[in-house]
């Protein structure tokens, strides 16, 4: 099974070349609990265009979880809704002390947020791209 890093920067790539891609997630390599994902990423070519194709993608998939593709700086985030409620935003040191506090004390929202990500995925590869 390919995982989750290598699969979502191929089914992003679908939508242009990727300057540059991160993501978080998996499991702890010390503690080995699960940790919260969330995917950073810049496209060489950023438009509207293709935010708006995966801002729908996002929406439309059936996850349990409320998610948010934040466009507001140079690198976009998709990540739980959540996260940025509780941190205000994404800049904010309260952010890295949500996802700490996320992976290690619930695990029940690790892995709904990990299965959430991976239908999004899966989704981002049906997407109809148009020409031009």
């Amino acid at each position: 099974m390919e995982n989750r890093f290598t699969c979502a920067a191929q089914t992003l790539s679908r939508f242009g070349e990727l300057e540059w891609f991160g993501l978080s997630g998996e499991s702890n390599s010390v503690y080995g609990y699960l940790q919260v994902p969330y995917m950073k990423l810049r496209f060489k070519n950023r438009d509207e265009r293709t935010a708006q194709l995966i801002e729908d993608a996002v929406r439309d998939t059936p996850t349990q979880l409320e998610w948010t593709l934040d466009k507001a700086r140079r690198n976009w985030v998709l990540l739980p809704s959540r996260i940025i409620l509780e941190a205000r935003d994404l800049l904010n040191p309260a952010f890295a002390e949500a996802v700490n506090r996320i992976n290690a004390q619930e695990p029940d929202f690790c892995r709904t947020a990990l299965s959430d990500f991976d239908l999004i995925i899966a989704h981002l590869q049906e997407v109809e791209i148009p020409d031009g």
